[in-house]
């Protein structure tokens, strides 16, 4: 498994979809996921650590592994089927240790609340992740010994739309 940070949310300008960008901090790797609005703002605001008045869904959620004496040991992305990524939620409850299924955008906003890391499968960062813009192109043309092409899936059409060289210098705060 390998450790990933959030680097970014980003919000397509042509569409208004958002797309949580995770980075592999020991290569030039970064994992693209979309996420829905609702919980696009839930990690944004807990990143910048907005109070609010009443607890969000991912709060809640939180709340209750705590009032458990549970704890989220990690999250991770642990496969992609048909274009969707897949999460566990890896929870520590006494001497229980429980993996509950989960959609990625939730076990991302949970991690951020608890301070857990965040894990992808080698695999699927191997079929999903991305390089910086130049080498994602050489990626797409590049099309293995037998000459398929490999392609992103629905990630390619808005993937088009990035730019991701300013990922490694953008110093913002996620929008």
């Amino acid at each position: 498994m390998i450790e990933v940070v959030i680097d970014s949310i980003r919000v397509s300008l042509m569409s208004q979809e958002r797309l949580v960008v995770l980075l592999d901090p020991d290569s030039d790797r970064y994992l693209p996921v979309w996420i829905g609005p609702c919980e696009a703002d839930a990690i944004t605001l807990e990143l910048q650590e907005k109070a609010r008045p009443r607890p969000l869904t991912h709060d809640l959620l939180r709340n209750i592994i705590d009032s458990m004496d549970g704890r989220v040991l990690h999250v991770v992305i642990r496969s992609l089927r048909k274009d969707i990524f897949h999460a566990l939620i890896v929870i520590e409850v006494g001497e229980r240790r429980l993996e509950i299924d989960s959609r990625t955008s939730d076990a991302i906003a949970l991690s951020v609340r608890t301070r857990s890391p965040i894990y992808v499968d080698e695999e699927v960062m191997t079929e999903a992740g991305i390089r910086r813009e130049g080498d994602i192109e050489d990626e797409l043309d590049s099309s293995g010994a037998e000459g398929e092409e490999e392609t992103l899936g629905v990630f390619e059409d808005f993937l088009d739309t990035l730019d991701l060289d300013d990922l490694e210098d953008d110093d913002q705060a996620p929008a």
